[in-house]
């Protein structure tokens, strides 16, 4: 039996990592890069990412096959308990439900480090991605026209927004992932994974 496995992902997965998003840059819109990443940069990001935002991988069968992580909002210090999140999946693990849950445990992450908010920037259309974040609690809150030309045409991007705690009160200091408890966070990652499991 095929068993799904979720970690943390690390600078020595970053040819993987690039294999999976080489297509979505070459041969789609919903990431507006144009040039595919070098492997060194590819692993800058991680490291970068992973020093403060959860980065995971998900594993069938010890060969990874999506990835999902948080990051930075925006910059100025009111946005910090905010966070955007990004997924992709190997394009033979679409429509599996296998997102759902992958988006889901990393959700679970950033909740134990004190965000407030997290969102997601989707191009639109994308309904397969509209749908995901849609069934898993997000809002549409706005949409930018025409805010970014690839593959030879002018795309709208869509914001879908989670609200995490109640934004009513003063705001708990935000945790590293790396200061919320490794047997937490075993226990997130476990969880999540045997949902992949009963898939």
């Amino acid at each position: 039996m095929e068993r799904f496995q979720l970690r943390f992902a690390s600078k020595k997965d970053a040819p993987r990592l690039l294999e999976l998003y080489r297509p979505y840059v070459e041969e789609t819109d919903i990431t507006f890069e144009y040039e595919v990443p070098a492997v060194e940069e590819f692993e800058h990001r991680i490291a970068e990412i992973s020093s403060f935002y959860p980065y995971l991988v998900c594993e069938q069968s010890d060969r990874i096959i999506g990835y999902a992580y948080a990051h930075r909002q925006a910059e100025r210090a009111a946005y910090q308990w905010n966070a955007e999140l990004s997924i992709y999946l190997d394009n033979t693990c679409l429509q599996r439900g296998i997102g759902k849950v992958l988006y889901s445990a990393l959700i679970e992450l950033v909740r134990l480090q004190q965000l407030c908010n997290v969102y997601g920037c989707i191009t639109s259309p994308n309904p397969p991605s509209e749908h995901l974040h849609e069934k898993i609690g997000f809002k549409r809150i706005g949409v930018f026209h025409d805010t970014g030309y690839k593959l030879g045409c002018w795309h709208d991007v869509v914001w879908y927004e989670k609200r995490l705690t109640d934004c009513t009160s003063q705001p708990k200091p935000l945790k590293s992932i790396h200061e919320v408890g490794p047997e937490i966070i075993s226990q997130v990652l476990h969880r999540f994974a045997e949902q992949l499991n009963g898939l």
